[in-house]
């Protein structure tokens, strides 16, 4: 890692904070709402995103609902690109393209709108973190079903003892998998 890509990480993680027991006893949650709040900390993570949107050749942003919104979305402003919202169903209003999910105790559902991508764009996924992969798996399927290609995906940080890069190495097809911190 050279020193500019260092000197990020290490300012991106003294601003990431953890919450012990939260949403459950036993889990230590990696709250970004500090990194939000710095808005040094912000412009860095949005630029390091955005660069990695131009370097894979990205012609639109998809955001994964919730937190993926808050990073894709000034990312896309950036890089001069749209934002597409991957959304939890029944959120989306009028026509959507849905793709149905395994959690770990059940199922959960994403959509999109299917008119928003086209078979010339590139896609560049978005989220604040990379756990079990099964979000960002549900969204490649999706954007591949509306007739877009995938350039990638693209995290603030990979929880790499959840093996969700494992996961998703067969469903990105050669396309990178980047996150800015591992843990």
């Amino acid at each position: 890692m050279n020193s500019t890509a260092e000197s990020t990480r290490e300012l991106l993680l003294s601003r990431i904070r953890d919450v012990q027991d939260y949403p459950k006893p036993g889990v230590l949650f990696k709250d970004i709402t500090p990194l939000l709040a710095d808005p040094v900390a912000f412009a860095t993570l949005t630029d390091s995103l955005a660069e990695l949107c131009v370097r894979h050749g990205a012609t639109k942003i998809v955001g994964l609902e919730a937190r993926g919104f808050i990073l894709a979305a000034p990312v896309a402003v950036r890089a001069g690109l749209g934002f597409v919202p991957v959304r939890k169903a029944g959120k989306l209003p009028g026509a959507t393209l849905g793709q149905a999910y395994e959690l770990e105790y059940g199922t959960a559902e994403i959509e999109i709108h299917a008119e928003d991508l086209s078979a010339d764009d590139r896609i560049m996924v978005i989220d604040d973190v990379l756990a079990t992969g099964g979000t960002a798996e549900a969204s490649l399927q999706l954007i591949r079903r509306a007739g877009a290609q995938v350039a990638g995906v693209s995290v603030l940080m990979e929880l790499g003892f959840l093996a969700g890069r494992a996961r998703l190495e067969a469903a990105l097809r050669g396309a990178p998998l980047e996150a800015l911190i591992t843990l």
